[in-house]
C-alpha cells in the first residue's frame, strides 16, 4: 500500500503545475512566454538577464521587473516572515501530533512557500494576473489532500508572503526605483493565487 501511495503522489507532484502561459499569447511574444517556461520548467526565479530580455522583448507590460527581482532576491526573508506567521497563529503544528509533523513534512510546506512566490513572480514580471492553471491547481488540491497538507496554514502562509511582499514593494517605491503604481494594483497578483487555494477541500 505504501508503494502505491508513494507512486499516487508522486503521479500528483508531476501534474501539480500553479502556472499556464496558455493565455499569454495575446500579449507576449513567443520568445517571451518561452522564457518564462523555461524558469518554470527548471523551478526557478527568473535570472536577471531572464528579466533584461524580458524588458527588451515586451517593454510595454514589464513595467514591474523590478519588483520581481526585488521580490526574487527576498524570497528567502519573505518566505521566513510568512512561515513565522504560521508558527504564531499555530504554534504546535510543527510538534509531535501537529499537522505539520515531523520535520520533513514542515520543511516542504516552506518549499512550497517559495515555489508560490516564484510563480506570483512570474505574474508580476509577466503583468499578468491570470497567470494559475486551473488543471494544475485541481491536482495540486488533489496532492493536498493525499498528504494532508493543512490548508488554513497553507492560505495564512500565502497571505504572510502578500503582506511581506508589499512591505517591500513600498520600500523600493521610497527608493524611487520602481514605478508609481498603488500597492492595490498590486494585490490581485498575490490574490489569484490566495482565492484559489482558499478554495481547496479537505480530503
Amino acid at each position: 500500500m505504501a508503494a502505491q501511495l508513494n507512486e499516487k503522489v508522486k503521479e500528483l507532484i508531476a501534474k501539480s503545475k500553479i502556472v499556464s502561459f496558455a493565455t499569454w499569447k495575446d500579449s507576449h511574444s513567443l520568445a517571451t512566454i518561452q522564457i518564462f517556461q523555461r524558469a518554470d520548467d527548471e523551478g526557478r526565479y527568473l535570472t536577471d538577464s531572464d528579466l533584461e530580455e524580458i524588458q527588451l522583448l515586451s517593454p510595454t507590460t514589464s513595467t514591474l521587473i523590478s519588483l520581481a527581482r526585488h521580490l526574487r532576491d527576498n524570497a528567502a526573508e519573505i518566505v521566513s516572515e510568512a512561515r513565522g506567521k504560521v508558527l504564531a497563529r499555530y504554534p504546535n503544528i510543527t510538534e509531535p501530533g501537529g499537522s505539520l509533523y515531523p520535520p520533513q513534512r514542515a520543511e516542504n510546506c516552506w518549499r512550497d512557500f517559495w515555489h508560490f512566490l516564484r510563480c506570483m513572480t512570474y505574474g508580476i514580471a509577466g503583468n499578468k494576473t491570470a497567470y494559475t492553471s486551473s488543471e494544475g491547481l485541481h491536482y495540486m488540491e488533489l496532492l493536498y489532500q493525499e498528504l494532508a497538507v493543512p490548508l488554513d496554514a497553507m492560505v495564512l502562509g500565502l497571505e504572510g508572503i502578500k503582506a511581506a511582499s508589499l512591505k517591500r514593494y513600498v520600500a523600493l517605491q521610497h527608493a524611487a526605483r520602481t514605478p508609481d503604481i498603488d500597492s492595490a494594483t498590486l494585490e490581485p497578483y498575490f490574490d489569484r493565487l490566495i482565492d484559489k487555494m482558499k478554495h481547496f477541500k479537505n480530503k
